[in-house]
């Protein structure tokens, strides 16, 4: 003969340690073959439920030895106890033990959940189980829509779904009136007549007698047992195939799942959201409000030429009227003879009193050269820029910005007019197009253009000019470039009493300060994200307390810990994306809000992935420690929980 189904040699239980220990199972000994149906009997407090427990993998002994069809279980990973429990036993509770949430045909497929059924397998074998126990017009029903009897069918059919070889029922009839007992037990004798091995735990004499073995324990030890029948080998239960679950079915099943945990508690769900999609928008919201600050500032500055260097009067860091005194239009001529230099434009500046007819207005007054407009890239929009023969001439012509227009020309055109300029009259030759603010707010359209030649001469009375902005052929050699001028300027002056400003350079340190003053905003922002990470990894918490018992549901049916880790690191993941997703919508919203009330925003992939990217990590990172939690849970002390 081969080995029985169960054997148990000198198992021993005891919770607790020295002093403290408690003593549960004393040196119990028991065999137990395939297809008896058996009765273990015995007072509430006499162990009978924990040997129940050892029997189906759900706890292990303390001493002794237990083997299942030969295997020693002691020898057996985590695992392989759930795969047990999942293909070999199945639990028929007192209590029921039906996760609430789920309909009665959801409840019986749990197992078949950890075993790679596909759905469509799983819901034709449910069906089919709840049909032969008469509960075809159930099917939907949720456990609180079922009576007691019909509750522990239910129960019986989840038993069965991965064939049930082994069917370990829990005081089965103790919640059940006296009708619906005696339907479970009728339930319980027929499967053990079909070959199902059925290990009764009961404190009802009446109930044991209708096992075929009844044993008797009491107080941890077994005071009567006639031993074990012959073994039914010809009505053994068939093994059912066990398909190899995919990872990707495992996955789609636990957000199915954790979507149905999102509906059960919609409010607490709706708050867990709050925080990542605030972390999440506001993430957005400042980027694209910084990014588009910078994109502004670098675009202002960038529009007066990126290919320019600045040079002006004073040594470095000097200050002061002796500051103004050490350019002249010669170094000008100097300059435009350095290679790889386009053009040297001088610059007079100051204010001065404009008067048309009976309207004033007092503008900046930059005296310049004809090729001021090609080297700013400042084009006109009306009229024509003074000329070479113009400053020879020392003329009295002047180009207007468009402020200086708007102020003085509100309802005239401006071309060939005359205006008075310190009670010099200038005739108008052109209009410059409109260029806006500068980044430091300055309006640049608020000035007006005259020859160097005569506003030194007629409006200044000084030889000396205010800076020399140089522009180049080939920014890529504008170092090099600045470098030269540098060494003309100081072989001319014999002392450096000037500084070069490169605006290649100023708009790199620009667009690196305004960078980082976005990435600032960013972090500031992420802030609130990381806060609703701590508030999802609470929750998570909270829910691992609160549904202690489906963890140990689902592990008594087949789940591993990877399943149940899984599963919570899931429903974390979810309640991210889910938020991450909200957040970017919103974040996006609230940005073209922003943008139309002239704030500059700009708009990019970047901080859209990185903010639902680091929401995701968020649920990732906060999730991990309640998954943990639920993944390690002990399944027997799970099941005890309230």
């Amino acid at each position: 003969m081969g080995a029985p189904l169960i054997s148990l040699h000198g198992i021993a239980k005891q919770y607790g340690e020295g002093e403290l220990a408690t003593r549960v199972l004393h040196d119990i000994n028991l065999v137990i073959n395939r297809g008896e149906f058996v009765a273990i009997m015995g007072s509430s407090g006499s162990g009978k439920s924990t040997l129940m427990h050892i029997l189906g993998c759900l706890d292990r002994p303390s001493g002794g030895q237990y083997r299942l069809l030969g295997r020693d279980v002691a020898s057996l990973s985590g695992d392989e106890l759930a795969a047990l429990r999942r293909d070999t036993f199945g639990f028929v509770f007192q209590s029921y033990h039906l996760l609430g949430g789920l309909s009665a045909r959801e409840n019986v497929e749990v197992p078949a959940l950890y075993s790679g059924l596909s759905r469509a397998e799983r819901k034709a074998r449910a069906e089919q189980l709840l049909t032969t126990l008469g509960l075809e017009n159930r099917l939907g029903n949720k456990p609180s829509q079922l009576s007691g009897g019909q509750q522990q069918r239910v129960s019986i059919a989840r038993a069965l779904m991965n064939g049930g070889d082994i069917i370990l029922a829990d005081e089965p009839t103790g919640a059940l009136d006296s009708h619906s007992g005696a339907e479970v037990m009728a339930l319980l004798t027929g499967l053990a007549r079909q070959g199902h091995t059925v290990i009764l735990i009961t404190h009802d004499p009446k109930v044991a007698a209708q096992a075929d073995r009844r044993i008797e324990i009491s107080d941890g030890r077994i005071i009567a047992d006639p031993g074990p029948a012959s073994a039914r080998e010809d009505t053994a239960v068939p093994a059912r195939p066990r398909p190899a679950g995919s990872l990707a079915t495992e996955l789609l099943e636990a957000v199915r799942t954790a979507f149905r945990s999102l509906h059960s508690n919609l409010f607490r769900a709706a708050l867990t959201l709050l925080g990542i999609v605030i972390g999440v928008a506001s993430v957005i919201t400042m980027l694209a409000i910084g990014n588009g600050s910078q994109q502004q500032v670098v675009q202002s500055i960038s529009a007066m030429g990126s290919n320019l260097l600045l040079v002006r009067p004073g040594a470095p860091n000097q200050w002061g009227r002796r500051a103004t005194s050490t350019l002249v239009a010669a170094d000008m001529d100097a300059i435009k003879e350095v290679a790889n230099v386009a053009a040297a434009v001088p610059e007079i500046g100051g204010a001065a009193t404009l008067r048309f007819g009976n309207l004033d207005h007092s503008p900046e007054i930059n005296a310049t050269s004809a090729d001021f407009p090609a080297a700013r890239q400042w084009a006109l929009s009306a009229g024509t820029f003074f000329t070479a023969d113009d400053e020879q001439s020392y003329a009295t012509v002047a180009v207007l910005g468009q402020s200086v227009v708007d102020a003085l020309f509100p309802d005239t055109d401006p071309l060939g007019q005359y205006v008075m300029v310190n009670n010099i009259l200038f005739q108008v030759i052109g209009v410059m197009a409109p260029k806006g603010a500068s980044p430091w707010g300055q309006d640049q359209d608020d000035v007006v253009f005259v020859p160097y030649t005569t506003g030194g001469l007629r409006l200044f009375g000084q030889q000396f000019l205010r800076s020399i902005t140089v522009s180049v052929d080939d920014v890529a050699r504008i170092g090099d470039t600045e470098a030269e001028i540098h060494r003309l300027l100081l072989a001319r002056h014999g002392v450096e009493d000037f500084q070069i400003r490169n605006m290649s350079s100023i708009i790199d340190t620009v667009s690196a300060t305004t960078r980082t003053f976005t990435w600032l905003l960013g972090s500031i922002a992420a802030i609130s994200l990381l806060v609703g990470g701590i508030g999802v990894m609470n929750i998570m918490l909270v829910s691992v307390t609160e549904r202690t018992r489906e963890v140990g549901i689902r592990m008594a049916t087949g789940a591993r810990q990877r399943h149940i880790l899984q599963q919570f690191l899931t429903e974390a993941l979810v309640v991210s994306a889910l938020g991450g997703a909200i957040g970017v919508v919103l974040g996006l919203a609230a940005a073209a809000l922003v943008g139309r009330f002239e704030i500059p925003v700009y708009f990019s992939l970047s901080p859209v992935l990185l903010a639902f990217g680091c929401a995701f990590v968020t649920g990732l990172v906060f999730g991990w420690l309640p998954a943990r939690k639920a993944a390690r849970l002990d399944p027997v002390i799970a099941l005890a929980s309230e």
